[in-house]
């Protein structure tokens, strides 16, 4: 038992100078390739073996053919050790390399193509993230070009509605300064009339900018949808009139929600004009609130004939107001985009969708707690 315990303890100690010795050289070539930590491994194995059992030799008094022996088999063994661990090294390196060079594509604007052939379980698991990281960046890169798309149509559009009304301006305004306007009444009305409608246009772009910047200020209080619905389909009733739109609130229950009352009364007021003035005369807007099994579902469909399928996607928009609505009447494209950004703000969701006749825009809440 006792000489068992005196070649462990050889063993050990052989083995333990050459593990620490590799360790310091690992520890030097830290930033050196793969295949030469591989090799260093290897020799620590093998090396680590050797010691152990010439250390044990050496105590055991063992023959000096005997010694020969041993040594022979084990530097043999390291020369095929190192070797196999330089040959390992090489292909995992040339393996990384191709791995490298294609993640280098989608970093470039490209998509990620993992390379072909065998590979090592990690390498293959890296591959397959950098392949979901690719698909994650094109749906980035695709959203990115959208809005920007989005912003350059804004600016166009908002630079057109602009214009318009500050060159009627300008003009009544050196008519008036002129003395040759034959009723500068009306004259005075029409500009108040052209001023309140600039304020509108420069609101919305104010209540936008913090909506993208998630600083909209909620006031959150106790709420019935029925309450809130009256009061918007009573703001809107004028408007109708004006177009020859009936408007329609009957299916609408007494739901009660935690909104911000004013708030959600801009996204009512946005819907019903939107749908009023893409209403032709003699047509209906319908307005229901419905329970639903995630919360309630505020509606408000419309007689307009329905939004071709390819534009679905793009209502809620920043600045889009579709093929037929580029006239200044239409407004700068950005009250259904504030209506989507204050529902978020709601943790709740903006959707649209074709119906029979025209098209029905769905507003989801949360009910209020209790």
């Amino acid at each position: 038992m006792r000489d068992t315990l005196l070649i462990a303890l050889f063993a050990f100690l052989g083995a333990a100078a050459a593990g620490l010795l590799g360790a310091c050289v690992l520890l030097l070539i830290r930033r050196r390739s793969l295949t030469a930590h591989l090799a260093v491994v290897a020799g620590v194995a093998v090396t680590a073996m050797l010691a152990g059992t010439l250390a044990v030799a050496q105590a055991m008094f063992l023959s000096a053919h005997d010694l020969t022996v041993v040594t022979t088999v084990v530097a043999m063994a390291a020369v095929v050790s190192t070797a196999t661990a330089l040959l390992l090294g090489r292909w995992v390196v040339a393996r990384s390399r191709e791995l490298a060079l294609a993640a280098r594509s989608f970093g470039d604007g490209g998509d990620f193509a993992a390379p072909d052939g065998p590979s090592t379980a990690e390498l293959t698991a890296l591959s397959r993230e950098l392949e979901a990281t690719s698909a994650k960046l094109a749906e980035s890169r695709d959203r990115e070009r959208a809005l920007e798309s989005s912003r350059r149509e804004l600016v166009a559009w908002i630079s057109h509605d602009l214009r318009t009304p500050l060159a009627g301006l300008r003009a009544m305004a050196e008519a008036l300064e002129d003395g040759v306007a034959a009723d500068p009444g009306r004259y005075l009305g029409q500009i108040r009339t052209e001023v309140e409608r600039l304020n509108d246009m420069v609101g919305d772009l104010f209540e936008l900018s913090r909506i993208h910047a998630g600083t909209l200020p909620l006031s959150l209080s106790r709420i019935s949808l029925y309450d809130l619905v009256g009061d918007a389909l009573a703001g809107a009733d004028p408007l109708a009139r004006e177009h020859g739109v009936r408007l329609v609130g009957a299916r609408v229950e007494p739901v009660p929600v935690e909104v911000d009352g004013r708030e959600m009364s801009r996204v009512l007021g946005n819907l019903l004009v939107n749908a009023i003035r893409r209403t032709p005369a003699d047509g209906t807007v319908a307005v229901a609130v419905e329970r639903a099994a995630d919360g309630v579902v505020l509606s408000v469909t419309d007689g307009c004939g329905g939004i071709p399928d390819e534009d679905l996607p793009r209502v809620f928009d920043t600045g889009w107001r579709g093929t037929h609505a580029r006239t200044p009447p239409a407004g700068a494209g950005l009250g259904l985009a504030i209506v989507r950004g204050i529902v978020e703000a709601h943790r709740g969701s903006a959707t649209v969708r074709n119906v029979t006749g025209g098209c029905r825009f769905e507003v989801r809440l949360p009910t209020a707690p209790g």
